[in-house]
């Protein structure tokens, strides 16, 4: 793909982006005469509502929080000391924004239809949508290049270059796999559950995995300097041997 293919791509989904926040906005317009004064905004993990907000701040949370998520998105990267890797993963980095954003449009909406009184099971709807958002962490995760914000961020991944690139590569077969697990859901709802247990042992074992490869690559390096140092003394012993017989030989 070219460069200017990339650069239309990457607008596109800017553009995308940008609609899902004013479209947000619309709705949030539309639909505030329709919420009850005491608009229900979470649930937990049986699916039952443990959480209201007022009416105003029910109504417009969402569309605010996607409008700030949106613009750190696309701030985060110019602060970023390693802002040039961005260029190596950009149109995933432009395509997860935009996900991200009609993830949070998508539940949004949910919202806004339990609140109107429609009747459905929360978590398997949910489902669909953290199993595309996984999937799609999932690709970010094998794409993207060291940086300070995006990413399996360890210690040990920031260290070496290699150690991200591992890490990296297990860390997006693991979401991915928590995104099939989390699509399981729309038949099953309590695989959504599942899913998000996944994504918890994901975290753990990426952060466990990168400080026992980085171990890993300095023991190597600390090997391989010994067996340099070796060669090296080894070299200048000889050296220095030849030198004492041919200074022998020459007072001789």
């Amino acid at each position: 793909m070219g460069n200017g293919a990339i650069m239309m791509k990457l607008r596109k989904m800017q553009t995308l982006a940008i609609a899902l926040v004013a479209l947000s906005f619309i709705t949030a317009y539309l639909a505030y005469p329709l919420m009850p004064a005491r608009v229900a905004s979470h649930w937990n993990f049986e699916g039952n509502v443990d959480g209201y907000m007022t009416r105003d701040v029910g109504v417009y949370f969402m569309p605010l929080l996607g409008a700030a998520m949106l613009a750190l998105l696309y701030f985060l990267p110019s602060i970023d000391p390693k802002k040039e890797n961005y260029s190596k993963f950009q149109a995933e980095y432009d395509e997860l924004a935009a996900i991200i954003i009609a993830f949070l449009y998508y539940i949004y909406l949910l919202t806004l239809a339990f609140n109107m009184g429609y009747q459905f099971n929360l978590l398997q709807f949910l489902a669909p949508a953290f199993g595309a958002l996984f999937l799609y962490v999932g690709v970010v995760l094998a794409k993207a290049k060291q940086n300070w914000f995006v990413g399996i961020r360890t210690p040990w991944t920031m260290s070496s270059e290699v150690v991200w690139n591992k890490t990296h590569a297990l860390g997006s077969k693991l979401f991915m796999a928590a995104g099939v697990v989390a699509l399981l859901g729309v038949i099953l709802p309590q695989m959504f559950v599942a899913a998000i247990a996944v994504v918890l042992a994901a975290a753990v074992a990426t952060f466990a995995y990168s400080y026992l490869e980085y171990r890993k690559e300095k023991s190597q390096g600390d090997f391989f300097l010994k067996q340099s140092r070796a060669g090296s003394a080894k070299k200048e012993k000889k050296q220095d041997g030849r030198a004492e017989k041919t200074g022998k030989r020459t007072n001789g």
